[in-house]
């Protein structure tokens, strides 16, 4: 799961004008986008304006945006282009990139070798909108502790990481993906998902989630929420941490509204 890792005051606002994204200090990002970015994930394909680069004046490029702290932890904006041809990692086989690309399966599991000589369990996905092979080091994908109101064991939370499916006993269904602007897929339009810090529980409400890989959902059971996803909204709502960010006290006034 991603939960929001950057401040938005942090933003590189200047950078954001630049390309068509801010305007006299307000961005014009969709919350979507917005929450992606400050989750550590891409958002989805945008549209940028007038990018310069080595005296070469750009005037509208599709890409995808993303942000990554430097050494002094400032908030650096990086441009994630369509390629015109997908670069194979090393550590793939070419069979391997043949099969993503195709959309054929959704993820490779590889083991590599660090220049420490320990070994590295990478979960690759391929980015058909920008043409881009999606690596993740699976050691740093965090597992959620909860979903809609129910603990996940360590082999469910060990399947999350490497990017396969986990399902609860409300049949939700729901795996890992990098390349999705969400971070997460299932077979239902929402969730919760819930981690242990400090002897609490944070939340993240994820909406308007994407299907599963290769598999069309029918659209009234996808809306067809568990008690423990509703359970689980009104923990949300009877948290009183200050540390709530802003796009979930708005689902949760729309939750409420329902």
């Amino acid at each position: 799961m991603n939960l929001i890792s950057y401040n938005e005051n942090k933003l590189p606002v200047e950078d954001l004008e630049t390309i068509g994204l801010a305007a006299g200090g307000q961005l014009l990002l969709n919350v979507d986008d917005l929450k992606a970015l400050l989750s550590g994930r891409r958002t989805g394909l945008l549209q940028l304006h007038n990018l310069q680069a080595e005296n070469v004046h750009i005037k509208t490029l599709d890409a995808k945006i993303s942000l990554a702290p430097d050494e002094n932890g400032k908030l650096d904006l990086l441009i994630h282009p369509v390629y015109r041809k997908a670069v194979t990692p090393s550590f793939l086989e070419d069979n391997e990139a043949e099969l993503l690309q195709k959309g054929e399966v959704e993820n490779f599991q590889k083991i590599t070798i660090d220049d420490k000589g320990n070994k590295k369990e990478l979960l690759v996905e391929y980015d058909a909108d920008t043409r881009e092979f999606i690596v993740s080091d699976t050691e740093k994908i965090l597992a959620p502790d909860m979903v809609n109101g129910e603990f996940l064991t360590p082999a469910q939370k060990e399947n999350y990481r490497k990017g396969k499916q986990v399902e609860l006993p409300d049949h939700t269904i729901f795996n890992y993906s990098g390349k999705d602007i969400h971070g997460i897929r299932s077979n239902k339009i929402a969730l919760i998902a819930s981690i242990l810090i400090d002897g609490g529980l944070s939340y993240a409400l994820y909406k308007g989630l994407n299907a599963l890989f290769n598999k069309k959902r029918d659209a009234k059971e996808a809306e067809k929420l568990s008690p423990g996803y509703h359970n689980a909204v009104k923990d949300m709502q009877n948290q009183t941490s200050t540390a709530f960010s802003k796009f979930t006290r708005t689902d949760l006034a729309e939750e409420q509204s329902r």
